[in-house]
């Protein structure tokens, strides 16, 4: 009876084993597999996927509507003007003008698919930084042919359909949407998305001078 007694427990003591080496190893397992969906899930909703940039895309739209109907109401107290200033350098000083008056929402001048860090609330952003590139001069008379805003550019160039608008690797300048492509608001307020080579005639008129904002 106690070799039977010491043979039963060297037998659970191995069973005991190898059940504790099968519930680590199938924790092991469980650590890898959600390893493994924590990737795939980056890839596919992260911050560099088209997944997500095409989502964006559609929200940056809405921000630059917006900011049209503050630039529109603006225009309605200057001679149907939109926002100018002598000299800027950027976009930042000139579309600040429109807070608080014309609009306390200064979440929409910041794109959803940037890194951009949000503004306060309601004050006025001429020295802090925006997304969104700026073409100052126009008037409301001026039609679906002209740009109006859009996301940040690669330069301050005039464009032809097919020279790049956007940044074509996710590389500054003009990733607000990554390698995506990105947003341009006309003078109507129709805003349309464009790929990372331009997909519409983007010309600066005489007297409209393209500002982009703090790099």
């Amino acid at each position: 009876m106690i070799l039977d007694a010491t043979l039963v427990r060297a037998k659970c003591g191995k069973i005991t084993c190898r059940s504790r080496l099968h519930r680590g190893f199938s924790l092991l397992e469980l650590l890898i597999v959600m390893s493994i969906i924590v990737v795939l899930f980056t890839l596919y909703f992260g911050g560099g996927s088209r997944t997500f940039q095409t989502k964006q895309i559609a929200n940056c739209q809405k921000n630059l509507q917006n900011i049209y109907i503050a630039l529109k109401t603006y225009s309605m107290d200057n001679s149907d003007r939109f926002p100018a200033l002598t000299g800027p350098q950027m976009s930042e000083p000139v579309l600040s003008l429109l807070v608080p008056r014309y609009t306390t929402g200064t979440e929409f001048f910041t794109c959803p698919g940037s890194k951009d860090s949000k503004l306060p609330d309601a004050q006025p952003f001429d020295t802090r930084k925006i997304s969104y590139a700026y073409y100052m001069g126009h008037t409301v008379q001026e039609g679906a042919d002209q740009p109006l805003l859009s996301d940040r550019q690669v330069n301050t160039n005039p464009k032809s359909p097919g020279q790049l608008l956007f940044s074509p690797d996710g590389k500054k300048p003009g990733n607000n949407h990554d390698r995506y492509g990105g947003n341009v608001m006309f003078c109507d307020g129709n805003a349309q998305s464009s790929p990372a080579r331009s997909a519409f005639n983007l010309t600066n008129t005489p007297g409209v001078v393209l500002l982009n904002p703090r790099p």
